[in-house]
């Protein structure tokens, strides 16, 4: 049985910690993506070749992947304050280690913690909707909009961020800089950020036990599937356009990075996907976002000798991933409130052991025949997620999970 949860302060309260929690999320998102458009500048610094580093940007999806499946469970039945508290500064521990570098396999390690240490964004969104007490009511669409809003502009922002930094001072101190910025954010959420119950629904261990069989569920393994699909899609781009434009192109870190602010017209059509879901359903909103994210692959094919064609794709890829992601929230959060929890873990879960994968192979796809090899791994993953994504689920009711 759910334990009650008591109202937080008002709302004229919460709404201040709702924006830092936003600001949180983009900061520990970004984290996760420093790492992408460095690539050439560390192959360079380190004299190996840029297809060497592909395990690098992989082993910190992992990790992320890792994190949000060992972690995230925990916030149903722990101070999630204290977990982010402490996740944000143990994080800014593995970005010292990344700085601090003396070679790949160092940096691929602490990678792979820095992933473990960051799934804090998916523990932000319940928290604020529990400081504004204003869970299953009015007013939390509102505040989960906001806070994604802040993950989505921290992954956008991270790219440009990072490269023209890097460009500027070096790689090392774009981990530096970003390490110094989360225990600042960390030291003003410890002053300012009040407590908020605890939810306490499910033991720990027994959700861990839980998502094997809640992953069968027919929605939730379409959805999910689907999602780490698009993922593979998704991370086989951000990974191998370093390579891209350094190699045809002869630009360096700045570039990469600013085709994160190119990409961030995806950020105004993202919170429309969600009423797509409604309108649409399902299979309807699916198949509309995933076709974005094949065609986007589709018209990035000629990238490879013209940038306009690379710059409209990446749009257009990049409001299908994002409109997609949101799309599939939407659905999985029709059913039963009280696997909610769960739910988006296994959808993260999944998501960034896809865009692990989508390193790997993308980096793969490269070294054996370069842009057009890398186009058909995207579209591959892609049409498969499309075609999982829209298979009927029969008359089971969406919201019966079998009592999990």
């Amino acid at each position: 049985m759910n334990a009650p949860l008591t109202a937080a302060p008002g709302r004229e309260q919460a709404r201040p910690p709702t924006l830092l929690l936003a600001a949180t999320s983009a900061v520990t998102a970004a984290n996760v993506y420093l790492g992408q458009p460095l690539l050439g500048s560390v192959a360079a610094s380190m004299d190996v070749a840029p297809d060497a580093l592909g395990a690098v940007p992989t082993a910190t999806q992992l990790g992320y992947a890792a994190g949000i499946l060992l972690i995230v469970p925990a916030g149903d039945s722990r101070d999630r304050r204290r977990l982010i508290l402490g996740l944000g500064t143990a994080s800014a521990a593995a970005l010292l280690a990344c700085a601090l570098a003396p070679s790949v396999w160092w940096l691929t390690v602490a990678g792979f913690a820095l992933g473990v240490l960051s799934p804090v964004p998916q523990l932000v969104t319940p928290f604020a909707v529990a400081l504004s007490g204003a869970p299953g009511g009015g007013g939390s669409g509102r505040i989960v909009g906001t806070v994604q809003g802040g993950l989505l502009v921290g992954v956008l922002a991270s790219r440009a961020y990072a490269g023209a930094l890097a460009d500027l001072a070096g790689w090392r101190a774009v981990y530096l800089c970003s390490a110094v910025l989360t225990l600042a954010l960390m030291a003003v959420l410890r002053r300012t950020l009040p407590a908020a119950p605890v939810a306490a629904t499910t033991p720990y261990r027994a959700s861990l036990v839980s998502l094997p069989r809640l992953v069968r569920h027919p929605l939730v393994w379409r959805v999910v599937l689907s999602g780490a699909l698009v993922g593979i899609a998704f991370g086989a781009f951000w990974t191998t356009l370093t390579f891209l434009l350094a190699h045809q192109y002869g630009l360096g870190a700045t570039a990469t990075g600013l085709f994160g602010l190119v990409a961030a017209v995806s950020a105004l059509a993202s919170p429309y996907a969600g009423r797509a879901a409604e309108r649409l359903g399902r299979r309807g909103a699916l198949a509309l976002l995933t076709g974005l994210v094949v065609a986007g692959w589709l018209i990035m094919l000629p990238g490879g000798t013209a940038l306009v064609p690379l710059i409209v794709g990446v749009v257009v890829l990049d409001i299908g991933v994002w409109g997609g992601q949101a799309v599939c929230q939407t659905v999985l959060f029709t059913l039963d409130p009280a696997a909610h929890s769960r739910l988006n873990t296994l959808y993260f879960t999944l998501r960034f052991l896809g865009i692990a994968l989508g390193s790997l192979a993308g980096t793969l796809a490269w070294a054996a025949g370069g842009w057009p090899a890398v186009v058909g791994t995207g579209v591959a993953a892609a049409v498969a997620g499309l075609l999982i994504g829209v298979i009927p689920t029969g008359r089971q009711p969406f919201r019966d999970l079998g009592g999990l």
